[in-house]
């Protein structure tokens, strides 16, 4: 007994070294399996810039570090992200709750209902037609040029003309047309009464004589008929519908209903969805950790939003400042057109075009040229903006950049000119901001991170760190 007890105590003590906490952030453990998880999904074989372990734990912790500002700042009792984290975790949840066995009988159920509607009916057929267009509220004269152009058709059937044929060449159906006039299989309700009453009277092969619906004149060739299809052959369409329609979740949303009714006491169909997530999470680590992922990165994306993302956009005064620090940093190795490639019907808008815009700034140019110029009905310009170099634009190239060879003149616009300045450096931030935004993000990222880390204690165990995907 002694031994036994022994061996238990032993045996726990083993099953909760088994998976040993690795690292602390601000005295929170994470375990071996969480970033083991985390470093083996998002360094697969497939990933260009994979990391090593030890490179990777820096990322992890940084990561980890943002969760906890984010935490710190009760961003996740915003009702907003309890929604949208909600739906997530639910999303993996909510299919365990039926089985596909629950769908086939539903799909069998469809079936059921559709067969006996089609068979009650009497069930499908396949029609090919010729149809002549007319227009419901069409002149004595479109009528009677209509009724001719069927009669004729018909007249040509009835003397031996391939159908098919005849309904690629006349028919104004272009849909079906293609196909020789081949309809796909329809049941009764499906289409027009009148076209529907004609092909469901008529015999395997069999035409009729031109009759009129709201559409215009037909001329109906009954191709087959049959009952229902078989369930085999329709059942991947079903399956398709329940999914599309939304019936799958239908039939979860009743299953946690009867559930829900069925405990003692009763309980909420969301208690039960809750109570179910608990009993996977315990079996399944790669489950725990995807919505522990989900959860922390929604937190990351709010928190990084605040303090990085949205912060510089915002932030002109410092986007300046940054641009002014760095400049050196964004000269070009060639240089830069700042103006606009311009096209023009007449000599005259050449000055016409140089002097609406003088004195205004670079990104006014673009709204003053098209209500000075271009209205819904005259377009006296065609206008490139932006900051060129070499090889960008065939007019820049060749009336700034003096590069040889021809430049194909725009249709309708034969006059090409140019308007601007020629930069060897880039003098405003607006010159370069795309790069500089980006630049700053990174610089407010990295003293953001600074700060927490100064902010939050963090321990690693290197000797945990050492057995990871080595245990």
């Amino acid at each position: 007994m002694i031994w036994m007890a022994a061996m238990l105590v032993y045996g726990s003590h083993t099953f909760a070294q088994s998976d040993p906490t690795l690292l602390t952030v601000n005295g929170k453990p994470v375990t071996r399996s969480e970033f083991e998880y985390s470093y083996n999904k998002n360094n697969t074989e497939s990933v260009i810039d994979k990391k090593t372990v030890e490179e990777y734990v820096e990322l992890f912790v940084n990561y980890k570090l943002k969760v906890e500002a984010a935490l710190a700042a009760r961003l996740d009792t915003l009702a907003s992200f309890q929604k949208e984290f909600a739906t997530y975790r639910d999303q993996q949840i909510r299919p365990s709750v039926i089985t596909d066995a629950d769908v086939e009988r539903e799909a069998r159920r469809i079936y059921d209902e559709y067969k006996a509607r089609v068979d009650g009916s009497g069930g499908l057929v396949r029609p090919a037609h010729i149809l002549v267009l007319m227009r419901q509220k069409a002149s004595a004269e479109e009528q009677q040029r209509a009724k001719q152009r069927i009669d004729s058709i018909y007249q040509a059937l009835k003397a031996g003309a391939d159908f098919a044929e005849l309904a690629r060449k006349c028919s104004d159906d272009k849909g079906s047309a293609a196909k020789g006039g081949e309809l796909p299989w329809i049941e009764h309700g499906q289409t027009l009464k009148e076209f529907e009453d004609q092909a469901y009277r008529l015999e395997v092969g069999g035409m009729s004589r031109p009759f009129v619906s709201p559409a215009g004149w037909h001329i109906v060739l009954l191709r087959d008929k049959s009952q229902c299809f078989p369930y085999d052959s329709l059942r991947a369409n079903i399956v398709r519908f329940i999914d599309q329609r939304g019936l799958r979740d239908q039939l979860i949303n009743q299953r946690l209903d009867s559930m829900a009714k069925a405990t003692s006491p009763k309980t909420t169909p969301a208690e039960v969805l809750e109570r179910m997530r608990t009993e996977m999470v315990a079996k399944d680590p790669d489950l725990k950790y995807l919505i522990q992922e989900y959860h922390d990165g929604l937190l990351l994306y709010e928190m990084s939003n605040r303090e990085v993302w949205e912060k510089a956009q915002n932030d002109e005064a410092g986007l300046q400042a940054y641009f002014a620090k760095n400049k050196k940093k964004y000269r070009w190795d060639e240089p830069r057109y700042k103006g606009i490639a311009y096209h023009v019907k007449v000599k005259d808008d050449v000055k016409a075009v140089k002097k609406v815009l003088k004195g205004l700034s670079f990104d006014q140019w673009g709204d003053k040229l098209r209500t000075t110029f271009n209205s819904d009905s005259v377009l006296r310009i065609r206008v490139e903006k932006g900051i060129f170099k070499k090889g960008d634009n065939g007019t820049v190239d060749k009336m700034v950049f003096k590069a040889k060879g021809d430049v194909m003149p725009m249709k309708d616009f034969p006059i090409d000119a140019v308007y601007g300045k020629k930069l060897k450096a880039p003098q405003q931030l607006e010159d370069v901001k795309s790069i500089v935004l980006s630049d700053y993000q990174e610089a407010l990222e990295k003293e953001w991170v600074t700060r927490l880390r100064q902010q939050y204690p963090v321990t690693v165990d290197e000797n945990v760190l050492k057995t990871v995907n080595k245990h």
